[in-house]
This record gives C-alpha cells, structure tokens and sequence, in this order.
C-alpha cells in the first residue's frame, strides 16, 4: 500500500494536532496490521480522557486459531479486532508482548484482579465504536456489508459519503479521539493532522505498526486524497463520530 512515507520526501508537513499516544509497536512478520491499528484507536481514547492504558496486540492474535473463520494469512478488519476483544478479553502490552507467549489468566490493575473479559469491557464497552464505510454504489445512511476476504465475521458497516467520512474523521482527531483506517492492504491508527506548507495539501497523521525505524518514527503523513480514494473502513466511538 502507498502510505505517505513514500510522499514524505516531497512534503513539508505542519502539525497542526498531534494526539498523546503509546509507543510505537512492531507487528513484525504477522498480518495483524489491524489488530494493533484497533487497539492504538482505544489506547489514544483513552489517554484523551485521562486514563492510560497499553493493549496487547499479541492476546488477540493468540486466539485466531479458535476462530474457525479466519484466514490462514490472519488478515481481519478493525471490526473483526472489536468483535475478538468483547469474546476473549485482552491484557496489557507488557503482560503479553508475543502470541506465543503463556496467556496471563487475570488483568491486575490498581490492586484489583479482573478477567480479560472485565478488563476489555472497561476499556471498550460493547457498542461503544461505529464501523463506517463509504460506497457509492450503496444507499448511504444504511449499514452494508463489506464483501472482501478480510471481512470473514461478515461485519455490517454504516455507509456515507466520502466526504462525509472524511469530515467526520477530522473532527475525530481534533477533538483528541482514537480512529482506526483501513484500505484494502492495511490498515492505522490517525493520531494527529498536518499541512504541506508549500502545496497547502492536508495530511492525515498515521500511528504505523511496523516499529519506530520506519517513516517518521513510525509516522506516516497519508493525505487527504489518498484517503478518499483508498479507505475501505473507519472505526470510531459513536460520541466521536456524532458530536
């Protein structure tokens, strides 16, 4: 996929919001693009609202062989993350940094001991995040399915006009709220804006998963036009997509 590090020569980019986030993670090898994009949106809402917490992308990961649906490749959409995350739980990054790791039995957290399934819950309480698409091909303002091999939960997403998403998305990000994008070939976290001070093109920040060497410590600036060309899915909390 052509993400902005690639334009990132030719820019000049201004920040003009850059949101608090955890550190950059590295998927590595693993297709899981989208569980660690999920999970950096939640980790973003959260430190917006004042409470730190840092998601183990590996938990997820370490369940998709129960999933008899999904693929080999253990490709998924942001959705699908949603969806692992209300049935199995999840732990902290540092409690389990690989998938093939032992999996913790409890979340301990400010002297208290929870399930996965409680500690996700009060993360990412279910129905807290709207899936959103945009095809022009069908009615908009209703939920259609996503007809792509990623999309093996057959997850229904709210349809609107691109620029409609695209508006919505940044006063996501200006109002200090994690959002998850995703193309057909990968997917982030948008953390922040920029502008090209030469062009005056506009830049969506991207938080990637492919560690801190990569781009602009692990940045990418993916712009305007490549987002409505490209998107397939966005992922934000309801208040974020409706206030």
């Amino acid at each position: 996929m052509l993400t902005a590090c690639s334009e990132r020569q030719e820019i000049h980019p201004v920040v003009e919001v850059l949101n608090t986030m955890t550190p950059v993670k590295n998927q590595g090898d693993a297709s899981s693009c989208w569980i660690y994009a999920m999970l950096a949106a939640i980790e973003t809402e959260h430190i917006s609202q004042g409470d730190s917490v840092n998601l183990s992308a590996a938990w997820l990961e370490s369940h998709l062989k129960e999933e008899g649906q999904a693929p080999k490749s253990g490709r998924g959409m942001g959705a699908t993350a949603l969806a692992l995350l209300q049935k199995y739980g999840v732990v902290g990054y540092d409690a389990m940094r690989k998938s093939d790791a032992p999996r913790p039995k409890a979340v301990y957290l400010y002297g208290a001991e929870y399930t996965p399934q409680e500690f996700a819950r009060s993360v990412c309480a279910p129905g807290e995040y709207v899936a959103l698409t945009s095809n022009a091909d069908s009615a908009y303002g209703r939920e259609i399915l996503i007809d792509e091999p990623d999309n093996w939960l057959c997850q229904r997403f709210l349809n609107v006009p691109i620029d409609t998403l695209l508006r919505r998305t940044e006063r996501a990000v200006r109002g200090g709220h994690g959002v998850c994008w995703e193309s057909k070939g990968h997917a982030m976290a948008i953390v922040g804006l920029a502008c090209d001070t030469t062009t005056q093109k506009r830049y969506f920040i991207m938080k990637n998963s492919w560690g801190e060497e990569h781009g602009d410590h692990g940045l990418d600036y993916l712009s305007y036009g490549y987002f409505r060309r490209n998107t397939l899915a966005v992922c934000m909390t309801h208040e974020a997509f409706e206030e």
